[in-house]
């Protein structure tokens, strides 16, 4: 049976390498895994998503309306934005971060009133982390991406070692003790 995860947020928020942590961690497990990467305005602070789709044999890493899993979102208006995305019986993870959009940072617009309780309810189910807070007891606000993948790897049937090993071998080994941190503060979190 094939599983399905998108992982959405804004550029800059380490949203790639949290899709590289699990599709390797997935590829360790024995997963077949498809990943696909979409960019768009990323390097200005819009909107990344990455595809994640894993089981026995997967054709294809497109994820359709009504096909995820799971989503990760790195933040709340992108919950919001792929809320269409999520099975009916599906989680959205979501940091609790707020990250002005380029309308709400020129005055254009407001940041949108009580995000996530509208997702909720839309019917969905949402496990709100407040992965900042986790980041910054590792150590650093860019260690977000890793904390939320720690929450993430307790809907999943990989043992906690893979994950570990997985951060060991993919992250730069001078960010290695950070990200194990920040990794074991959303593993533990309820």
């Amino acid at each position: 049976m094939t599983k399905s995860i998108l992982i959405v947020g804004v550029g800059g928020q380490g949203t790639l390498l949290a899709s590289r942590l699990l599709g390797r961690a997935l590829l360790a497990k024995g997963y077949d895994v498809k990943i696909s990467e979409v960019h768009g305005m990323s390097q200005r602070g819009g909107s990344v998503v990455t595809y994640v789709r894993y089981g026995d044999k997967v054709a294809s890493p497109i994820i359709e309306k009504g096909e995820a899993d799971i989503i990760l979102s790195f933040e709340q208006l992108e919950a919001a934005r792929w809320l269409p995305y999520l099975k009916k019986d599906g989680t959205i993870v979501c940091n609790t971060q707020k990250m002005d959009p380029m309308p709400v940072i020129t005055g254009a617009a407001k940041y949108p009133e009580k995000v996530l309780d509208r997702v909720e309810a839309a019917g969905a189910k949402v496990q709100r982390v407040d992965a900042l807070r986790l980041a910054l007891e590792a150590g650093s606000p860019k260690a977000v991406n890793v904390a939320l993948i720690g929450v993430l790897a307790k809907n999943t049937d990989i043992d906690r070692e893979i994950w570990e090993e997985t951060i060991k071998t993919t992250v730069p080994p001078k960010f290695v003790e950070l990200n194990e941190k920040a990794f074991a503060l959303g593993y533990e979190t309820k």
